[in-house]
């Protein structure tokens, strides 16, 4: 095999990121599932405060332009990594003809099969709002029951806003700690609600528990969309 040789790629997925720091990460994701698979990234930090400021409703137009340019870059599949963000990206989507993975749906699934009790846990009141609701979805779907409970860290988020995603990921593992420890009665699986929060995950291996989070996840369920599975 000639030195510097790469396979060409099989299937291409695209990345819609409201924060730079989400590059990388599902960049060495990817690159770790399946280095057959390419991957494009679009960056629109702009789109989070839009949906934030105005609602999410008002981020379509905006939304729909992002999908059509990873599109037009070749992306089979798009993964939006923007808890808030992904259910209207996964509409528009649906608009489009084009396949749209909301980042935290394999998460939430995987979730509603671990445990009846369910630590969720947020650092933005968006993401709370739409990860809750898809717990619930998941679960009927799966015939479960299951119980909610929250563990919010709001103060921790301006950390990871300025680019600080290691003090972001000790201060939500200290809250998700804190939070954990104090219920009653005891939670069976915690999920870190925000893609943002996955190098939290490692920082809580005393709890004993399964702590979930999505970008793996999601990177799973997109390549096996685009990957045609050997027979």
């Amino acid at each position: 095999m000639t030195r510097g040789w790469h396979p060409r790629p099989v299937a291409t997925v695209g990345f819609l990121h409201t924060a730079h720091a989400h590059v990388r990460a599902f960049r060495d994701l990817l690159n770790a599932r399946d280095d057959t698979v390419a991957d494009r990234h679009l960056v629109d930090t702009g789109l989070l405060t839009a949906a934030r400021t105005h609602g999410v409703d008002s981020v379509r137009p905006a939304v729909e332009d992002r999908l059509r340019r990873l599109v037009g870059e070749g992306a089979d599949v798009v993964v939006c990594t923007c808890s808030e963000v992904g259910p209207t990206a996964k509409a528009v989507g649906a608009g489009m003809g084009l396949r749209v993975v909301r980042v935290d749906r394999p998460m939430a699934e995987a979730a509603v099969l671990a445990g009846r009790r369910i630590a969720v846990v947020s650092s933005l009141e968006g993401a709370a709002a739409t990860v809750l609701p898809l717990l619930r979805e998941c679960a009927q779907a799966t015939g479960r029951d299951v119980e909610l409970v929250e563990v919010r860290c709001p103060e921790t988020w301006p950390s990871f806003a300025s680019g600080d995603v290691l003090t972001y990921a000790a201060g939500v593992a200290e809250a998700v700690r804190a939070g954990v420890r104090s219920l009653d009665p005891p939670v069976d699986v915690v999920v870190l609600a925000q893609a943002s929060m996955v190098d939290a995950a490692p920082l809580l291996r005393d709890l004993h528990l399964p702590v979930l989070t999505s970008p793996r996840l999601a990177i799973e369920a997109a390549v096996e969309l685009v990957v045609p599975v050997p027979r």
